[in-house]
């Protein structure tokens, strides 16, 4: 049995299908469904069970999951809002349930890979090598980054990095997404605001060096990650930290023109003003580097933006927003 969490969310149940895909149908389902659409991810997969998060975190305090028939962990759980503002809540989502995890499955000599965040990275001035040693000195420039980071220095810390996997996010997009609300990527949000306006609105740049809509970006498409985090099932692969991403820097501008010849529509783009709230937190550059993960043995093509892109789109023409679906 594999346990995933967050599995009703945008990549914890992309992974799911990705596995009935492989024909595994053997999962646990963890999530809070709450009030969300996000349940609507769930209805094409295949599983065993699922629990709420609350009811599986008291189960696996009293240490009542069989843990001899668990295969791995896959923990996606967390508030993945880059603008969440509570600490206290993000602390007792990101940080203590992941310890909480990650002890039992060390205790069980269960595999655990677990969801970091290219937000650690902050502002980019440390580069974006997914360096184990390096990562004390990482500046996030959000809370969100920053409870992700208080993880990896807790693994590292005590040693753990080495059987753990750790997973390191850049700007992932397609199917999936759409209960996100403002956190879905710009693909799902710019083909809304063609489809109903013809045009689409990007924030202005405000470093000299990069000029409106130039700002970079890794942009992964969402079956890329799957395949990526699926590679580290296996207990032979290496633990530590790994970057999750296509190894290429592309701008806003490129992903608009993509989006509208997916449409065959002319680009009409405007710049529009950034909140004040972002803009001491805004990254202007991401590129991660994937040698390690290459090294490691992952082998496969990877979705251009150009094709990543094509196929989101035809998701969204036939209004298939769910993977399977």
């Amino acid at each position: 049995m594999i346990i995933i969490t967050g599995a009703a969310g945008f990549i914890g149940s992309a992974l799911a299908w990705g596995l009935n895909r492989r024909g595994n149908t053997d999962l646990l389902l963890v999530d809070e469904l709450g009030q969300s659409e996000k349940w609507k991810n769930l209805v094409p997969l295949q599983y065993s069970d699922y629990m709420e998060k609350d009811v599986f975190l008291a189960e696996v305090k009293q240490n009542n999951i069989p843990a001899k028939q668990v295969e791995a962990i896959i923990h996606m759980g967390a508030c993945s809002s880059t603008t969440e503002s509570n600490a206290s809540y993000l602390i007792q989502n990101n940080f203590e349930y992941t310890k909480t995890l990650a002890k039992w499955a060390l205790n069980h000599d269960i595999r655990f890979i677990y969801a970091s965040s290219a937000a650690t990275y902050g502002d980019g001035t440390q580069g974006y090598v997914d360096d184990e040693s390096a990562i004390h000195k990482l500046r996030p420039l959000n809370m969100y980054g920053y409870s992700k980071q208080m993880f990896d220095l807790w693994a590292r810390k005590r040693g753990h990095l080495s059987t753990l996997v750790g997973l390191k996010y850049f700007n992932v997009y397609g199917p999936n997404e759409y209960h996100k609300d403002d956190m879905r990527s710009m693909v799902v949000k710019a083909f809304e605001q063609i489809q109903s306006a013809g045009q689409v609105g990007l924030f202005k740049s405000y470093k000299p060096e990069y000029r409106d809509g130039e700002q970079l970006r890794d942009f992964i498409y969402i079956k890329d990650a799957i395949n990526m985090t699926l590679f580290f099932l296996d207990k032979n692969k290496p633990g530590g930290l790994y970057n999750i991403g296509t190894g290429t820097s592309r701008s806003w501008l490129d992903m608009m023109k993509a989006i509208f010849k997916e449409l065959k529509k002319e680009p009409v783009i405007n710049f529009i003003d950034m909140p004040e709230v972002l803009k001491e937190k805004y990254q202007y550059y991401t590129q991660a580097d994937i040698k390690k993960l290459r090294s490691a043995g992952y082998k496969e093509t990877l979705f251009s933006l150009e094709t990543g892109i094509a196929d989101y789109i035809l998701h969204l023409k036939n209004n298939l927003c769910i993977l399977g679906a």
